[in-house]
């Protein structure tokens, strides 16, 4: 039988086996950290927590959040978050936020700087590219762009400080958004429950 050179050699192939490569969120276990990622080991981990949100243009809230922020042994770090509102009671309301991306220390020469970049996209339609600085413990970030869909709320910058304070990972979250100046938006105080 000959083979047609317009078919991609793909198309009748077998099929694949699952992701060979794993990730890992618990330093006990999976690939060796890079070690450009050294100054962000105390980031890797699972955490979840409480916070308080607000804007000038919504009403304040409580929520939950969960933050996975793993790695599979290349220069970077994958950071995902899901969150939940809470009502007077603690008990969840209904989902809210999501938000997925990388953090990446700046590499020059072959070894990491404290220059951070992350970029962070979340489901309404809105990605944030941060650059700033890690400093012992805390990481300042600032956007340097935002990237929206037609559809999504005009957010036009953000700044972001996180920190590990007693084995919690804290942050401050502020924005600039519906014509409103930078702003505080929300904070949290997470527990590390795994790694």
């Amino acid at each position: 039988m000959t083979e047609n050179p317009l078919q991609p050699p793909w198309l009748n192939a077998p099929p694949v086996e699952p992701y060979p490569f794993e990730e890992t969120y618990d330093l006990r276990s999976g690939p060796d950290l890079h070690p450009a990622l050294l100054g962000l080991l105390p980031y890797i981990g699972l955490w979840r927590g409480r916070g308080k949100g607000g804007y000038p243009t919504i009403e304040d809230f409580d929520y939950a959040q969960e933050i996975k922020i793993t790695h599979d042994g290349r220069p970077f770090l994958h950071f995902e978050s899901r969150s939940w509102l809470l009502d007077e009671q603690s008990q969840p309301v209904r989902q809210s936020g999501r938000e997925i991306g990388w953090i990446r220390p700046v590499i020059r020469d072959d070894r990491a700087t404290d220059e951070i970049e992350a970029l962070l996209t979340n489901f309404n339609g809105i990605m944030e590219l941060y650059v700033g600085a890690l400093d012992g413990l805390k990481i300042e970030l600032q956007t340097d762009v935002v990237v929206r869909t037609v559809t999504a709320k005009e957010v036009t910058a953000g700044h972001r400080l996180f920190g590990i304070v007693e084995g919690a990972l804290l942050y401050t979250q502020a924005m600039a958004a519906m014509g409103e100046p930078m702003t505080a938006h929300m904070s949290a105080r997470l527990i590390r429950v795994g790694g």
